[in-house]
């Protein structure tokens, strides 16, 4: 990920609304939400999605599939891969063993 992508991702997870769908698109799994349920899950008007969907999406962090006669949003696990990689790329000098108490915490358990 190049540091202009990862400035973007970055700045769209200091926001709360685009954390708010991020959160619940992570918990959604792999098939995601259409933007109608996403709005109703956050209990938000669906015409203020728009904004966050494509900024979530712009830095990579959603995936969009039509599925008629709405869209399907869903966490795009490569994409925060490809940013905590950029983060961590040189973490304490590539040594793994000191790296280990800040990655361990973010495995998932599933």
């Amino acid at each position: 990920m190049d540091m202009t992508r990862a400035l973007i991702a970055l700045e769209s997870r200091g926001q709360p609304a685009q954390l708010m769908v991020f959160r619940l698109l992570l918990q959604a799994g792999p098939l995601g939400l259409a933007a109608s349920e996403i709005a109703r899950g956050l209990e938000v008007r669906a015409n203020m999605l728009p904004l966050q969907l494509g900024i979530l999406l712009g830095a990579g962090f959603l995936s969009a599939r039509r599925d008629r006669p709405s869209i399907h949003y869903a966490a795009n696990m490569a994409g925060v891969r490809a940013l905590m990689a950029r983060l961590l790329q040189e973490c304490c000098g590539g040594s793994r063993e000191t790296c280990a108490p800040v990655l361990d915490p973010i495995r998932c358990p599933c």
